[in-house]
């Protein structure tokens, strides 16, 4: 919640450092406008940050890709975040794996928001997986560690490390 929203206003070059509360046992993200209500919900404060940060085509360039990125930032919410449970986690990175399968992205060829609040959300998933499991869960691993280098993203978090070439070592 708020630190990845601290984290997206570093990205996007804003300089406010905006306050951040909590609302609810859920811990629902509040941002605090000087302007009448704050605004709530991860998903909605993102966005209000990228449109302040004059970043939009972060939210998608046609009407299709920008459906898409909605879609993934949805699945954030309410999949990922609600994930409890191994088998959650399972059935979110097998769901991924197939849908990466032949992106770059997740909305095609563009990097999104939905690839940042994705890779915020994954990234306790991630961290915590054997090679094994990411070797199970190629394209998500290939997908993540993408996005891990993209400029800006991934700040103080830790890398997640991905074996590559364990058959080639350099023992001779």
């Amino acid at each position: 919640g708020p630190q990845e929203l601290a984290l997206l206003e570093r990205l996007l070059g804003l300089q406010e450092g905006n306050k951040y509360g909590v609302q609810g046992e859920r811990k629902i993200p509040v941002l605090q406008t000087n302007n009448g209500p704050g605004l709530t919900g991860l998903v909605t404060i993102a966005a209000h940050l990228v449109k302040r940060a004059k970043k939009e085509q972060l939210l998608g360039s046609s009407a299709e890709e920008k459906a898409v990125v909605q879609q993934w930032l949805e699945y954030r919410v309410t999949r990922v975040d609600g994930c409890s449970c191994e088998e959650d986690t399972r059935v979110i990175l097998k769901d991924l794996n197939m849908y990466l399968e032949d992106k770059v992205y997740l909305a095609g060829n563009n990097f999104t928001l939905a690839d940042i609040l994705m890779y915020y959300g994954l990234h306790p998933i991630m961290a915590e997986l054997s090679v094994q499991e990411k070797e199970k869960y190629l394209n998500v691993s290939r997908w993540f560690n993408h996005i891990q280098h993209y400029p800006g993203v991934r700040q103080h978090l830790s890398n997640v490390i991905f074996v590559k070439n364990r058959l080639y070592t350099n023992a001779h």
